[in-house]
């Protein structure tokens, strides 16, 4: 396959070379066909099929070897043909001939073109495959944008070739019908130029807008149709009204009243959402007290002969509250009102794509319109419908908090980041914890190494693990609390004193007026949303955990800012949100962090890839840690130091994961990581040690022998 792309492209170069060399564009001139329009004229009466076909391979010829002369040829075809017949010759054999063109661009550049700046076009290329034909159509009609050109790069494109010959024949029909035209009135035109003047290459301009004119238009025309049945206000209360005061939420609100708009936020529970309240402040809070328990009973391996702690588990639950309640002020409604945002408890209910009703928790109502509303109210804990489970009792990560007497033995449902961590904690506060997990491994997400090696230091801390095991029932004997699991065609029966259910989020999606505008939810049960994060209503927009993909307190930051933009500016210009670069980590002890893909995400995408690991235990910082283990793994284009993903496992994953994530987003290499000065000794010269092995495993061996030589000689 090779052998013949490198023939074709010679084969291609030598003609054009030979079109050059022997001056043959002196017979695609408007004086020559001027001189032969006669002899011409005289043939085709005589043999009309065969002068149609001999000019149609001629024309197919020069356009699909880009050869100058494609507009002559036009010309050429009203001259000989007129209007009618002409327009129809040149119309299939330019298209013809652009295919071809097309086709033999992708034929012999296309794979090195993808693989060596995939990444880097991988926006592109997904623009491509959703509105190819649309851009595609609006090149077609400007003949500012030279048509060899947009032939040779489309074929570098992911377009399908049937949809750039079908698109190319109408997009180009009216140019072809200007010039065709013009040609049948050869005797007027001395040159080219004479026949393109600043009025009709405006009209093309305008004629290429119409795609753009068109999409808009129905844009327009979808909005109004689906707002059609609801009174517009005359006036507004508010710019944007904001419903939750989430990660997603106050970020929104916060946008807002910086550019200087009229914001109301919405919160029936408290300021600062599930994040601040149940999820990652108080998780990561009881994390940092169960590392100091496990630190203290690793004391001999700092040189401590002998070390204890005494702690009341009530007392480390109500330090989870007193870091809540430090961290709360950056959340607080103080905080917002200072900045401009008006803050509202109570239960928001949209009402109309224009209006909110607020029940005030004083018991009063109001009603406020707005141009545009951000639905910002996250997601709950998943609890499934288990018989038996709501009989017995059970936790969830926003119920565990209130939790003041160390439970004995406990069962954690579900293997994923919310559950190992919680599990490892009550682990080390002194719970005997066992994990169930139907997946074969835990963090299923992550690669299977990944995960051993979390499984590996769980069971060291004595946390039993079942996994491939499935939840059929609850029941209670003997005053115990006792959960049936399936494994393997047989029962398991697991005694147990609390019940954790960690099996996921699912986005709240009820009691605020969803169901009455009839907005749709996706098959996933999320909000539906477009990629510039509206709903149904082109003013209602969605973003955080309610919409997804991803359920991350700093994704749903991510998401907000393009949610809040596009409500307040979006008649002028929108913005896509963009998922390209998307970190995240799981606090466990070791930490996994990971951003882009791993191998087994890379080998379902049947994306070419290399892997570098660096282990940890050989860092100079980790060992006088003591905190010798973990692994840098990253993965990068063949041959390239272009980062597709990387995943760290070891002390600090999420901090040190951050140097990845601004190389692929910036679309820096290893070579940048390697050349940059890394603080010694520091965790984070592991990324930089990483990107030395990749280095050394693409040393040009051949250009060292000889450096090795040209030693050796300097030495005499």
């Amino acid at each position: 396959m090779k052998n013949m792309r490198v023939l074709v492209f010679l084969g291609a170069a030598a003609i054009a070379v030979a079109f050059f060399a022997f001056d043959l564009g002196r017979f695609l001139t408007v004086d020559f066909l001027k001189s032969q329009q006669a002899e011409i004229d005289a043939f085709y009466r005589a043999q009309p099929f065969r002068t149609i076909f001999l000019y149609s391979l001629l024309y197919i010829a020069v356009t699909a070897l880009s050869l100058p002369g494609a507009a002559i040829m036009t010309l050429a075809g009203g001259a000989i043909f007129g209007v009618v017949v002409g327009t129809l010759v040149v119309s299939f054999a330019s298209t013809i001939g652009a295919t071809l063109a097309f086709l033999a661009s992708r034929f012999v550049f296309r794979d090195w073109v993808q693989d060596r700046f995939g990444d880097s076009i991988k926006i592109f290329n997904q623009g491509m495959e959703k509105d190819g034909a649309s851009y595609l159509f609006t090149l077609r009609l400007v003949p500012i944008f030279p048509f060899f050109l947009i032939n040779l790069v489309m074929g570098l494109t992911p377009i399908p070739a049937w949809q750039f010959y079908w698109v190319s024949q109408i997009g180009m029909l009216a140019g072809t019908l200007v010039y065709v035209n013009a040609g049948s009135q050869i005797a007027q035109i001395d040159t080219i130029r004479g026949l393109i003047s600043p009025g009709l290459l405006l009209a093309f301009v305008l004629l290429g807008m119409l795609p753009w004119i068109a999409r808009k238009g129905t844009e327009i025309v979808r909005a109004r149709r689906v707002l059609t049945r609801w009174p517009k206000p005359t006036r507004f209360d508010r710019n944007l009204i904001v419903i939750g005061a989430g990660s997603a939420g106050l970020v929104s609100a916060y946008i807002a009243s910086t550019v200087k708009a009229k914001v109301t936020l919405v919160e029936q529970a408290q300021m600062g959402g599930d994040c601040l309240n149940t999820g990652c402040v108080p998780s990561k809070a009881l994390i940092r007290s169960a590392k100091f328990l496990s630190q203290v009973r690793r004391a001999s391996e700092f040189g401590i002969r002998e070390a204890t702690a005494h702690f009341d588990f009530a007392d480390v639950m109500q330090r989870v509250q007193r870091v809540i309640r430090s961290v709360a002020p950056h959340d607080s409604v103080e905080r917002y009102t200072a900045l401009g945002v008006e803050c509202l408890a109570g239960k928001a209910k949209i009402t109309s794509p224009y209006s909110v009703e607020i029940a005030m928790h004083d018991g009063s109502r109001r009603t406020l319109t707005s141009r545009a509303i951000i639905i910002a109210v996250g997601a709950e804990p998943w609890v499934p419908p288990i018989p038996g489970m709501e009989e017995i009792g059970y936790y969830t990560s926003a119920s565990i908090w209130s939790l003041r007497q160390l439970p004995k033995r406990m069962v954690v449902l579900g293997g994923g980041p919310v559950g190992c961590e919680l599990a490892q904690c009550f682990a080390r506060l002194g719970a005997k914890v066992t994990v169930v997990e139907m997946a074969p491994r835990l963090l299923i997400r992550e690669d299977p190494e990944i995960s051993e090696r979390l499984m590996d230091r769980f069971r060291t801390e004595g946390i039993e693990i079942l996994t491939e095991h499935r939840a059929t029932r609850f029941l209670t004997a003997d005053e115990d609390r006792i959960l049936i699991a399936e494994h393997r065609g047989g029962d398991v029966r697991m005694p147990f004193d609390a019940l954790l259910c960690a099996l996921g989020r699912s986005p709240r999606l009820t009691g605020y007026g969803l169901e009455e505008l009839g907005i749709p939810v996706t098959t996933g049960q999320s909000m539906a949303g477009n990629e510039y994060l509206q709903t149904l209503y082109p003013n209602i927009y969605a973003c955080g955990d309610v919409v997804g993909p991803y359920q991350f307190t700093h994704t749903a930051a991510h998401q907000a800012w393009y949610a809040a933009v596009n409500a307040l500016f979006g008649g002028f210009l929108k913005f896509k949100a963009d998922y390209s670069v998307i970190p995240w980590c799981t606090f466990t002890d070791p930490e996994v962090a990971h951003v882009g893909l791993n191998e087994q995400e890379a080998r379902e995408k049947k994306a070419p890839y290399e892997v570098t690991r660096y282990c940890i235990d050989d860092l100079d910082r980790a060992i006088t840690d003591e905190e010798a283990h973990g692994v840098v793994k990253v993965l990068t284009m063949p041959g390239k130091d272009t980062i597709l993903g990387a995943t760290i496992v070891g002390e600090r994953a999420g901090d040190l994961i951050g140097e990845f994530v601004l190389a692929m987003k910036h679309g820096l290499g290893l070579n940048k990581i390697l050349g940059t000065i890394h603080v010694y000794p520091t965790l984070s010269e592991a990324n930089k040690y990483a990107a030395g092995l990749w280095k050394r495993e693409h040393t040009p061996q051949r250009l060292l022998s000889w450096v090795a030589r040209y030693h050796t000689w300097r030495r005499g």
